[in-house]
């Protein structure tokens, strides 16, 4: 039965009771957390202070880079927690601000895809004004109004979920305050708003990726123009794997957002919600910028001056 006092603390699912298996789920959640970590935030030190890599492309992988550093840094911490110390408790104020930052950095997150789509579509497609179009005010202007609309954006989602104080059943099948399953625990009023609310921003979003894709469609039909084998194949390499990040972010995050939303969940639940809070963070580095060999250069550059300092 629904608790009837006023909740003042959530109850996530664990991925296991057996204790072995929660030690695995914390160490591979631990090493995935440590290594999109390190290396978001090397790249985010090795673009700010290599004067090579000061150009829009960079500028926006560093934006990326630094917001995957807060995006896993969300919901990971406190699911290695709750596995290690057998505890699957969250106070009432830490979910909703798990709910007000996933809600911020996911939103950035594709905003930011975006316009590095749009960045690359200038580059390759309009390579004549490309200075004149991604100019560095411009650049900036653009990452400080994706910043801010995403932050107003959490701010209006996460207002409409809890609204009233959440008197119901407190048990949340995830590993963390998934909207979805927040939303089933609210009044059928809110329940209602916030869902339209949802509905409404997943217009935004499929424009985001209609936009990207259309993007991508200009983008390869003009590699399709270079006579250069390597060349070509190149660019693929490329893009490709931008590609499926972008799609795997999107179609589960769609599916989570506007799939049933029930009181219990599944391991396909749990995979869904991997796949678009786990993963984007970690394979982002590897796909944006660690196949660079601008990034690679800057990084071993980066090396060199540490080492011959301590010498």
């Amino acid at each position: 039965m629904d608790n009837l006092t006023e909740v003042t603390e959530f109850l996530l699912m664990g991925f296991s009771d057996i204790w072995a298996l929660r030690i695995l789920h914390a160490g591979l959640f631990l090493l995935i957390y440590l290594a999109a970590l390190v290396w978001n935030l090397l790249i985010v030190i090795v673009i700010t202070f290599d004067q090579y890599l000061h150009m829009p492309m960079y500028f926006f992988l560093k934006n990326l880079s630094f917001l995957d550093l807060c995006y896993i840094s969300v919901t990971v911490p406190k699911s290695i927690h709750n596995s290690l110390t057998h505890s699957n408790s969250i106070s009432y104020l830490s979910c909703v601000a798990q709910v007000y930052f996933f809600f911020a950095f996911a939103s950035a997150e594709l905003a930011f895809l975006t316009v590095m789509s749009f960045d690359r579509y200038v580059a390759i497609c309009r390579p004549l004004q490309y200075e004149a179009i991604m100019t560095s005010e411009k650049c900036c202007h653009m990452a400080v109004i994706v910043w801010l609309n995403c932050f107003i954006y959490a701010a209006v989602h996460t207002g409409n979920i809890f609204e009233e104080h959440i008197s119901r059943c407190s048990i949340i099948h995830q590993f963390f305050c998934d909207i979805p399953h927040v939303l089933a625990l609210v009044s059928h009023e809110v329940f209602f708003v916030e869902f339209v609310s949802l509905a409404l921003s997943s217009c935004l979003v499929l424009g985001c990726f209609v936009f990207m894709i259309i993007s991508y469609i200009q983008i390869f039909s003009t590699v399709l123009r270079i006579p250069s084998v390597e060349g070509r194949a190149k660019a693929f390499s490329t893009c490709s794997p931008q590609l499926i990040v972008i799609m795997l972010f999107l179609t589960t995050g769609l599916f989570a957002a506007l799939g049933p939303s029930t009181k219990t969940s599944s391991i396909q639940d749990l995979v869904i919600a991997v796949a678009y809070t786990v993963l984007p963070p970690f394979l982002n580095p590897i796909i944006y910028s660690l196949r660079n060999k601008e990034i690679k250069a800057a990084i071993w550059r980066l090396f060199v001056k540490i080492s011959s300092v301590q010498k």
